[in-house]
């Protein structure tokens, strides 16, 4: 049997080595960090997670709640951490970042099938299937080794944080506990009123914002555009976005606010808190003014800033085939936000995939893809047919799969569509590669 060298333990690489071991090969997982950190991590753990502590909404009228089923389905390791680390987040699944990343950590140290190498990989081992997971801070030197034997069909683009504050700093006078639309009160809501929201409007506008190196070409991915390039779309495009009041009437007066900003839990003991779809690129200083200009945040202490940097991923639909292998090079598979996927949980589901299939060309199998009516089956299927002119990354959307067709409301067909499609890939598992039950690949 061949070996399987992982590069990066983000959570694709985590899920990927974790998989391919837990099928019987013999991995090598190479991470770089903490010997060489990079402009967004802070610890040397698997895992760590940057932007959001978020894995996406729940349910079965959600796409990703359909993804979340497939892979707590396939025993994903990344899903077992999540649940035994999942702080409230209404109808979202969120996670204690530490503990998360803390147990993931732990339990790929001790795996008896997995090597850890704590060093920086700036080209492909020569022999072995190799999974590249390095994610989108991908080193400098790897990159350029990637560019010469792929191509130059490399994009890139800007990614940013939200700041994260002390809860003892929040002034609960001012902020009220609320779930959209009655849901679960389990974010805090700053309320607005018109001339509250325009001094903030104000402040942020004023704000020094990060300043590229000429070098670089500063394009967002719509998914995580920064609040300051939201804000420089119009006075309202905020309140539109992520300050939208709608649902979030305050209990106090049964009002809905002009503007509202949403705090979501970091931790389980509600410790910190971050602003949801506040990502931002802003200098420290700035950021903190306004954070400040925020009603109940005047006095707060942020324990993390907002960062920005550069996010790294393939032109996808001109290199790879819908297993995760190169086109060009079988033996070397791709996951995570290299990919061409955006977010958490894609990128921990394409490294199931791939660890999945590392370990079948290991062991002189065929590489296998999940049905076109599962949710993963139609993210890797869009990532090798994608118009490759205008490739953006993309994230678990009802648009990937088939839709459901006959009557009913939208909310009923999502529902079938989710069954159907957890169906067709407990029985893909269960068929294909040997899996009857969860427990199984628990290990």
């Amino acid at each position: 049997m061949m070996k399987v060298h992982v590069i990066g333990a983000g959570l694709s690489g985590a899920e990927a080595a974790f998989t391919a071991a837990r099928l019987g090969a013999q991995v090598r997982l190479y991470e770089m960090r903490p010997r060489r950190m990079t402009p967004a991590h802070q610890t040397g753990h698997f895992a760590e997670l940057v932007c959001s502590n978020s894995l996406g909404g729940e349910g079965e009228t959600n796409a990703k709640g359909l993804l979340q089923a497939e892979l707590r389905a396939a025993g994903s390791l990344v899903m077992q951490a999540a649940d035994h680390n999942r702080v409230p987040a209404g109808g979202a699944l969120a996670v204690e970042r530490e503990g998360f990343s803390q147990e993931i950590t732990r339990r790929l140290e001790a795996h008896p099938n997995i090597e850890v190498v704590r060093e920086e990989l700036t080209r492909i081992p020569p022999d072995g299937i190799t999974v590249l997971a390095t994610g989108p801070l991908t080193s400098d030197a790897l990159a350029e080794h990637l560019r010469a034997l792929l191509g130059d069909e490399f994009l890139g683009f800007y990614d940013a944080a939200a700041p994260v504050v002390l809860g003892e700093s929040i002034n609960m006078e001012v902020v009220y506990r609320a779930g959209r639309y009655g849901q679960s009160a389990d974010y805090l809501n700053c309320p607005l009123n018109e001339e509250q929201y325009r001094r903030f409007y104000e402040v942020l506008s004023q704000a020094r914002k990060h300043t590229p190196h000429e070098w670089e070409k500063l394009e967002f991915f719509e998914g995580c555009m920064p609040i300051e390039e939201i804000a420089r779309r119009g006075f309202d495009t905020p309140r539109f976005g992520p300050m939208k009041p709608v649902g979030l009437p305050d209990p106090r007066t049964g009002q809905e606010p002009y503007a509202v900003v949403q705090l979501r839990a970091e931790d389980r003991r509600g410790q910190m808190w971050s602003l949801v779809g506040f990502q931002t690129g802003l200098k420290w200083g700035d950021q903190k003014l306004v954070v400040q200009s925020i009603p109940g945040l005047e006095n707060a202490e942020i324990v993390r800033y907002g960062v920005m940097h550069r996010n790294t991923y393939l032109c996808a639909p001109r290199l790879i085939e819908p297993t995760l292998q190169f086109r060009a090079h079988p033996n070397l598979l791709v996951s995570g936000v290299l990919c061409g996927v955006e977010g958490y949980l894609e990128s921990a589901a394409t490294g199931f995939l791939a660890g999945l299939n590392a370990a079948r060309l290991a062991q002189g199998q065929e590489a296998l893809v999940p049905p076109e009516a599962t949710m993963l089956g139609g993210l890797v299927r869009y990532l090798a047919s994608a118009n490759p002119d205008n490739f953006q990354p993309m994230n678990a959307n009802w648009g990937l799969v088939p839709a459901e067709v006959g009557k009913g409301k939208k909310s009923e067909k999502r529902a079938r569509m989710f069954h159907r499609g957890l169906a067709e890939f407990r029985a893909w598992l269960a068929r294909s590669v040997g899996l009857v039950s969860e427990e199984i690949l628990a290990g």
